[in-house]
């Protein structure tokens, strides 16, 4: 037991310094792969080699490869043999498919608790007739959905997109991908946020001469919701009404342009590369696929 204990010991000090090395070799190439990689954009040379097949890139990937080759049996090898006394509990998959189960439950709770919350106060402040059973319905539809979304669509593609620009073009991409997580959050209960400014069709007489508001005005409620909602939570009365929805492709398709423009001006930088257009173009992409959640869940197609 003791010469278990004293290899099992051995075997993580020596694992966790070779991985600590392999982060600051990480880190110091990859600083050095963005001096070459301003090196040749500055001297025109054309495009720089990708960091899998830079130098220094080259021995960071063989060395991680290795790396989780021993990392995955030095871990099954504990877990299993009960090695180390703070391990002795044995972890099966049914208890680590529970416990995965218990905070994917407690996140999607306090992410329906959210939601309603904010549409309750909102229905409270506003004074928007909107029944409570009806919040309750529509928040639990669209949460539902949007957890299904995000598990089998956003995460895994966020994954693979973080491998493929760090593979390719070296550059970190987690930033990104976390922005445009935010955004497919926000996007999902976008469609519905400027309901305090909606306008029903025909309430009496006098709407039949009702003119809605100028298409720009109309749709800045959209693109440019928080803003207004601010506004109105700070006293300052905004007349304006409109009888647009927000649940056509129309709307989608103004916000997709809208997302793309902001993207581009935030993300890509000059001269333009091939990686900066796949990045500036991914995180629109997040927005856009939670708009569309939004209008399946309501049936819009």
């Amino acid at each position: 037991m003791r010469i278990k204990k004293f290899l099992f010991i051995f075997g993580l000090v020596v694992l966790s310094m070779g991985t600590m090395i392999w982060g600051i070799t990480f880190f110091h190439t990859l600083k050095e792969y963005e001096k070459y990689c301003e090196f040749i954009r500055e001297q025109e040379l054309g495009l720089p080699i990708p960091y899998h097949a830079w130098d220094g890139g080259n021995y960071v990937n063989i060395a991680l490869i290795v790396l989780f080759f021993l990392w995955i049996p030095f871990l099954d090898y504990s877990l299993r043999k009960r090695t180390y006394p703070f391990l002795r509990q044995k972890l099966t998959f049914r208890r680590f498919k529970r416990f995965s189960r218990s905070v994917a439950r407690s996140l999607y709770e306090h992410l329906y608790g959210l939601v309603l919350g904010y549409f309750t106060r909102i229905n409270r402040r506003f004074r928007v007739r909107i029944a409570f059973w009806f919040m309750k319905v529509e928040t639990l539809e669209h949460v539902h959905r949007l957890t299904k979304v995000f598990k089998w669509i956003v995460l895994p593609s966020s994954i693979l997109y973080v491998c493929a620009i760090f593979y390719f073009f070296g550059k970190n991409a987690l930033g990104s991908i976390f922005v445009g997580i935010l955004l497919f959050f926000y996007s999902n209960f976008l469609p519905d946020l400027p309901a305090i400014f909606r306008r029903k069709v025909y309430r009496d007489v006098g709407d039949m001469f009702y003119e809605d508001l100028p298409w720009h005005k109309k749709y800045a409620l959209l693109l440019f919701t928080p803003l207004f909602i601010a506004i109105l939570l700070c006293g300052v009365k905004i007349k304006w009404e409109t009888t647009e929805t927000f649940h056509n492709f129309k709307s989608l398709a103004i916000y997709g342009v809208f997302l793309c423009v902001l993207s581009f001006l935030a993300c890509a930088a000059f001269p333009i590369s091939f990686g900066g257009i796949i990045e500036a173009l991914w995180v629109p992409f997040y927005g856009v696929l939670g708009y569309l959640t939004h209008l399946k869940v309501d049936l819009v197609f």
